[in-house]
């Protein structure tokens, strides 16, 4: 993890314009988009300098950001920065700059619009992509989209989606489309999912009732959608695995900070030797978690490849967050269960092991690239 938050001189200063949106009450993360995005921030990920190609940004960047929101805002305004930054934006940056998805996307990294990405369907399992119901139909020139998305962040706060739909029967991945769709065209409805977490996030279902789009709203090939989105979905899992480090980073300082204070029979919580134990089996955890990530930000043309290496990377941070969170919250003790304390963030970080691909999926992936991994390993040492 960097050291300073403005290590990189080439990138804006993140600490003053986070400086700005905390001298507002309580930025959303509509605001937050904007201004990180209107500094140049956003902008910096992708070409200040050139990105890694496997990722399609710099990833060291990437996680000084992330680092930087955990630390400064709920999980619910990281989570619509996230979606935004590391699939929906980039998604948008591999179409032609004069097309209408090129167009937004100068828009957002202006600051101007704000993204969803819009995949789980409302018809099928979220593993299950291939299941889908929301389709196109064509009509001439236009397109007719018909369907729905659930628990999709920014559902209710976006200006634009990013809607992955069916254009013919069957599961072959040609058959599947991504397009542009303005959440103010008629026939779109948002509605609030009824959650009690992840404040700030926007998450809900998006309705699609015979929405009309010109054919220049396809984004990229129409056959190549599924695989547009199978490519960009390792930068989320790369996102999700830094952001993960973060976390677990920031619960294991202000939990050792309070046993340190705390004091039973007189002496520190922390000089118990059963809690040193506890927490240092945390600490462990959490340092793997971190050597993997130095690992796959690091540039690494022999390693594994992209699609592996970020669904490993995902994988062992969803893990990494499970034990880290429960030992602590444990150790908090009766704190732990305060509004806003550490179990109800336990509850929204379970979303890391299900959102851009559930633990048994990105095991499978992992799984079925064993000799490359330990290859891999063998090369290294």
């Amino acid at each position: 993890m960097p050291e300073t938050l403005t290590a990189d001189p080439a990138a804006p200063d993140l600490d003053a314009v986070l400086a700005r949106l905390r001298t507002e009450p309580a930025p959303s993360a509509r605001t937050v988009w904007h201004t990180l995005a209107a500094s140049g921030t956003v902008g910096a990920l992708y070409d200040d300098p050139a990105p890694d190609t496997r990722w399609g940004l710099d990833p060291r960047r990437l996680r000084t950001v992330l680092t930087a929101l955990d630390t400064a805002f709920p999980l619910g305004t990281t989570l619509s920065f996230c979606v935004q930054a590391a699939t929906a934006l980039p998604l948008l940056r591999d179409a032609p700059p004069d097309s209408p998805a090129g167009h937004t996307a100068a828009q957002a990294l202006a600051g101007h619009a704000t993204l969803a990405l819009a995949v789980t369907d409302t018809a099928a399992a979220g593993s299950d992509l291939t299941a889908m119901d929301t389709r196109i139909e064509q009509e001439g020139g236009t397109l007719v989209l018909t369907g729905g998305k659930r628990w999709i962040v920014n559902a209710t706060t976006a200006d634009h989606a990013l809607v992955l739909a069916r254009r013919r029967p069957g599961d072959h991945f040609s058959h599947f489309c991504l397009l542009l769709v303005p959440l103010t065209a008629p026939g779109v409805r948002a509605e609030p999912a009824d959650t009690l977490w992840f404040d700030g996030a926007g998450i809900g279902s998006l309705h699609f009732d015979g929405v009309r789009l010109p054919a220049d709203h396809l984004i990229g090939s129409p056959s190549r959608g599924l695989a547009a989105f199978a490519r960009r979905i390792s930068t989320e899992r790369l996102a999700s695995g830094l952001w993960a480090d973060a976390l677990t980073s920031r619960v294991l300082t202000r939990t050792h900070r309070a046993l340190t204070r705390r004091r039973i029979a007189g002496a520190p919580q922390w000089d118990n030797a059963a809690v040193r134990q506890e927490f240092a089996a945390a600490l462990i955890d959490q340092q793997r978690l971190r050597a993997l990530c130095d690992t796959v930000c690091a540039p690494a043309p022999d390693g594994p490849p992209p699609a592996v290496a970020a669904a490993l990377l995902k994988a062992a941070g969803a893990d990494t967050l499970e034990r880290v969170l429960t030992l602590c919250a444990r150790l908090q003790g009766a704190e732990a269960f305060e509004r806003g304390g550490l179990h109800q963030l336990r509850t929204e970080a379970a979303m890391f092991g299900i959102a851009g691909g559930t633990g048994h999926t990105l095991r499978d992936v992992v799984a079925d690239h064993t000799e490359v991994l330990l290859d891999a390993r063998r090369t290294a040492s």
